[in-house]
């Protein structure tokens, strides 16, 4: 079989390979919607068996674009649930034509605006960042559009996992259980995230009639199992200690289960204990954890989708606040007491 130099594939090459026209190739492999599902099957499958690529310097040189976007985060990619959310808007931003770039906060020459200038980036996503950073204030005030993950700011889109309807329903199943001796140690206490699911441990175990007691409200960093076994020893010194604690994190409950075992008690025999995030090694443990899925997958789809739309029909942009729901993961780490 005769072989193609891919430098020299065209999208001509490609319309004779399908017997369609040039216009019918474009719109097949941009996704137009008066394009058939077969047609658009049977185009992106000869581009990929040609070595057709799109010349993207052509493309920017047409749209004005650059077809990059910035991503700025501060040590997500450490955090599973960060790390899955921007695996999945990676994903649909390039289905849709765009690289994405790192940005990280260890180059002092140019704030995070200036350089996402000098990158030319078409957008940028803020995640896991210092929200209370001037420079985030720059980024999200200039002119390029933004989107941010887990924090609101007015005049751009913030894309949310549910936080205030997650612990709710965390609280629900521990009082189902027969729990009324519920404590919580709670992440970084200036984050948004925290403050709504503080707020809705609060509300929540006040609608069903349960008085939390001050020492039961402990507060940590995400991510800190160190200090979740600390904090956790100080709970369980109590003269009424709780009966179930909610942790920031799954991993956190890792150091309060350490704490458990070293004061010769058992979880969840002797203490219950909860999660958030729904981080895949939760259910790996034994037992495994009762948390919080946050469904990373849609909201790094979302979050991408709001960003293109916002890049290619800036008139037409409306600043939203999505929310996406997550989901209780029964485990096996709260008990059942009482009658």
């Amino acid at each position: 079989m005769h072989e193609r130099n891919e430098s020299m594939v065209s999208m001509k090459d490609v319309a004779v390979e399908c017997g369609v026209s040039i216009a019918t190739v474009s719109k097949a492999l941009n996704d137009h919607s008066d394009i058939s599902e077969e047609t658009r099957r049977k185009v992106k499958e000869a581009a990929n068996r040609l070595g057709y690529y799109p010349n993207s310097a052509a493309r920017a040189l047409k749209t004005n674009r650059s077809y990059n976007i910035g991503v700025l985060l501060n040590n997500g990619l450490a955090h599973e649930y960060f790390a899955e959310v921007l695996e999945s808007f990676k994903n649909e931003a390039e289905k849709k034509g765009y690289d994405i770039t790192f940005v990280s906060n260890h180059s002092k020459k140019m704030t995070f605006y200036e350089h996402c200038l000098y990158r030319n980036f078409d957008g940028v996503l803020v995640a896991c960042e210092d929200f209370s950073n001037p420079e985030i204030y720059e980024m999200v005030n200039g002119r390029l559009p933004v989107v941010t993950i887990d924090y609101i700011f007015n005049g751009s889109t913030s894309v949310n996992s549910n936080n205030v309807k997650g612990m709710s329903e965390l609280v629900r199943y521990a009082y189902s259980r027969g729990h009324r001796k519920i404590a919580y140690i709670y992440g970084n206490v200036e984050s948004e995230v925290t403050k709504e699911r503080l707020a809705a441990f609060y509300k929540t175990m006040g609608e069903l009639g349960v008085e939390v007691p001050d020492e039961y409200i402990k507060e940590s960093t995400y991510l800190d199992s160190i200090k979740a076994e600390k904090l956790t020893y100080e709970l369980l010194k109590l003269k009424e200690p709780p009966t179930c604690i909610f942790y920031p994190d799954d991993l956190s409950v890792v150091g309060g289960k350490n704490a458990i075992k070293n004061m010769k008690l058992h979880s969840p025999k002797n203490v219950s204990v909860a999660g958030y995030d729904g981080t895949r090694f939760s259910q790996m443990l034994n037992p495994k954890i009762t948390t919080i899925r946050q469904n990373t997958r849609e909201i790094g789809k979302i979050a991408a989708d709001e960003l293109i739309s916002a890049i290619e029909n800036p008139r037409a942009t409306i600043v939203k606040r999505v929310v996406v729901d997550a989901e209780l993961i029964e485990g096996e780490t709260i008990k059942k007491i009482g009658n």
